[in-house]
């Protein structure tokens, strides 16, 4: 007959070499591993005859019963261990199959853990997004994770992470765009007034992960199909005046790098603000830039011919050491920190109407007409696909202008710097040859 065994004694055993089971009676076993924990667990014949082996939970060292009737799973004293097993005996012995259903439950559990917004959301972002999108980082963080996928505080994933994706509905998805649109979204900068193109952006996100979920058949229904789609901005014709643009290339001198180069070479180039912010020197050549598809907005791959004056920006910025960055702050990522530095750009150029960064690149576009270059060539130059290139003729027309869109960024770069000096510009149309 099995001796059974006392609380003294299962504190008093200590750890081999090999695992030791100490029987206590009906099924009930004291395990003790090689590192020294201690678990129950219980052997019986379950259903088919076959040997079953059940893990309790672990020892409750502080030898104080619980109020609650034990559980699988939870610590367990010497008497909650006894009890639980004497249930199981009882569950047993009414024929139910105790096994199958302990798997059963972790089985289930597994598919609700899974399904949680935070494991849905992480889940969206590996292995879709990361693959097909190029601003992915700007999803996560919509969807409160930031680039290593670890939760934002106060952001979406905090604010959701154990809610069932299948719980979310329309009312949900509604109070929260309504959120973004008044506070904005935790771990992105708010430039300027762009309460209503955040609460858009964060709608568009999550009806693409809902989507996503429903394609994976982890969901039935995409709860954004009931919800309004915030409006669209009204579109920007915003372009910097003589004025203007004169004050701005003032106050990038006294912004000093990053961000005043940077500033500089949006301007005279007219390219997108990621384009040149997150400039790599393979990328930098004599008298062009080579950006790739992977960091163009329609991935096409972006010659951009430099005119003698973004030459000179250029090579007065230092190199940085331990990076292949033209410009960071961190030496790892692009720099970022743009709601900070427009403020200070805004406090140098004093009183201005307000405006946005990618102002300048229409600013750009309407320079180089100033300055007497033809649509196409404009539309060369900021690598659009759009416009003259739209449809049949991107399949057609592959003359790429490239010695017009140079002559028309050093056209633009004589008249911008006319304007800053104040002197009048030599304006000649220019025409292909």
């Amino acid at each position: 007959m099995t001796k059974r065994l006392t609380a003294a004694a299962v504190a008093r055993y200590s750890a081999g070499s090999k695992r030791r089971m100490i029987p206590d009676g009906r099924g009930l076993y004291l395990v003790v591993q090689p590192t020294g924990s201690k678990s129950f667990c219980m052997f019986f014949r379950g259903v088919g005859g076959k040997m079953a082996k059940l893990t309790l939970g672990p020892l409750d060292e502080s030898g104080k019963e619980a109020a609650a009737d034990p559980v699988i799973g939870a610590p367990l004293t010497l008497t909650g261990a006894r009890r639980l097993a004497a249930d199981i005996n009882h569950m047993r012995a009414t024929g139910q199959d105790v096994v199958g259903q302990r798997l059963r439950d972790k089985a289930e559990r597994k598919v609700a853990a899974a399904n949680t917004f935070a494991t849905a959301a992480s889940d969206f972002i590996r292995e879709h997004s990361m693959r097909k999108v190029r601003g992915w980082r700007e999803q996560a963080r919509l969807l409160g994770l930031d680039a290593e996928l670890n939760e934002i505080r106060g952001g979406l994933s905090e604010r959701w992470r154990d809610r069932p994706i299948t719980s979310i509905t329309a009312d949900d998805v509604h109070r929260l765009i309504d959120d973004v649109r008044r506070r904005g979204v935790p771990g992105l900068e708010r430039r300027g007034s762009v309460s209503e193109a955040r609460a858009r952006h964060a709608f568009a996100c999550l009806s693409k992960m809902f989507a996503w979920l429903a394609q994976q058949r982890r969901l039935d229904a995409n709860p954004c199909s009931n919800v309004h789609r915030p409006d669209a901005s009204a579109k920007r014709d915003r372009v910097l005046t003589d004025g203007e643009i004169a004050k701005l290339w003032r106050a990038t001198d006294e912004l000093g790098s990053p961000f005043g180069p940077v500033i500089k070479l949006l301007l005279l180039t007219g390219c997108r603000l990621n384009e040149i912010a997150g400039l790599r020197r393979e990328e930098v050549g004599a008298d062009t830039l080579a950006i790739p598809g992977g960091r163009t907005k329609n991935r096409r791959a972006h010659t951009v011919p430099l005119s003698r004056a973004a030459q000179e920006v250029l090579t007065r910025v230092k190199r940085l050491p331990g990076t292949e960055l033209v410009f960071s702050t961190t030496l790892t990522t692009p720099i970022s920190g743009w709601s900070r530095a427009k403020r200070r750009i805004d406090k140098l150029m004093g009183p201005t109407p307000p405006w946005r960064l990618h102002d300048l690149r229409r600013t750009a576009a309407t320079g180089m007409a100033r300055a007497g270059a033809d649509l196409p060539v404009i539309e060369r130059a900021l690598n659009h696909i759009s416009g003259s290139f739209a449809g049949i003729v991107s399949v057609y027309q592959q003359y790429k202008y490239a010695d017009e869109v140079c002559a028309a960024m050093e056209a633009w770069a004589d008249l911008l710097f006319s304007i800053v000096e104040g002197r009048p510009a030599k304006v000649v149309p220019m025409r292909r040859a």
